[in-house]
């Protein structure tokens, strides 16, 4: 994969002037259930995050400017975004990260850490070309769960040849999920204006770099942050 392969629309340009995307794609890496470094990335995650937010509630970590960029997003569809609710139940209730194979563990300490929305995706399972777009709000796709869905009207989303990949109020679909047997991957990272290049190319180096630790051979096939 290379940077030819992400199609970037003008509608989304348009209508979402200072938005990033980023697209991290590797391959040769692993899934296990479990690892013994990413165990010790979360449980340090954990704890950094309950240090930096002890003592506060909701009302501080809605504050945050990238949970405001993100929130003023996810008004405009009348939700709230879930990332808040994912570190105020880690940093402020004290819950774990969930286990979900180490892959999938990776991205999650990278999104709550960085705040910054991820979809991650078995690449083998992708028909490339991926386009970046705006939903009409009259598609279909199965979601994350299998059940179908229809995402809301200019709802930023990416999709491949045979149909969406993932939207920001949904998530990702069934059909392109990361699952014990991946190999290859595709991580696809959503940021509303106020977010930033630079914010987001740090993002993508976490993951890249959680990845690395479950299989230090894994090869990076792209690496790229697109702006609107």
């Amino acid at each position: 994969m290379d940077t030819t392969r992400l199609i970037v629309t003008d509608a989304w340009k348009a209508c979402y002037p200072g938005a990033v995307v980023g697209i991290l794609a590797m391959r040769n890496v692993d899934n296990p259930a479990s690892n013994l470094a990413v165990d010790t990335l979360m449980r340090e995650k954990e704890n950094e995050l309950r240090t930096k937010f002890v003592g506060q509630d909701r009302a501080t970590l809605k504050n945050i400017d990238r949970i405001k960029a993100y929130e003023t997003y996810y008004a405009v569809f009348g939700k709230q975004y879930h990332v808040l609710l994912q570190l105020e139940s880690i940093a402020l209730k004290g819950k774990p990260f969930a286990s979900t194979g180490a892959l999938v563990q990776v991205m999650f300490v990278a999104e709550v850490g960085n705040l910054i929305l991820t979809a991650g995706h078995d690449l083998d399972t992708l028909v490339l070309p991926l386009t970046l777009d705006i939903a009409k709000g009259t598609e279909n796709y199965l979601g994350y769960s299998g059940k179908p869905q229809t995402p809301k009207q200019n709802d930023m989303m990416i999709s491949d040849a045979e149909g969406i990949t993932s939207t920001v109020i949904l998530g990702p679909d069934q059909r392109t999920r990361i699952h014990a047997g991946t190999k290859n991957v595709l991580l696809a990272a959503y940021a509303p204006a106020g977010i930033g290049k630079e914010a987001m190319l740090h993002h993508l180096q976490d993951m890249r770099d959680g990845a690395l630790l479950i299989a230090p051979s894994a090869s990076i096939d792209l690496l790229e942050v697109y702006e609107a």
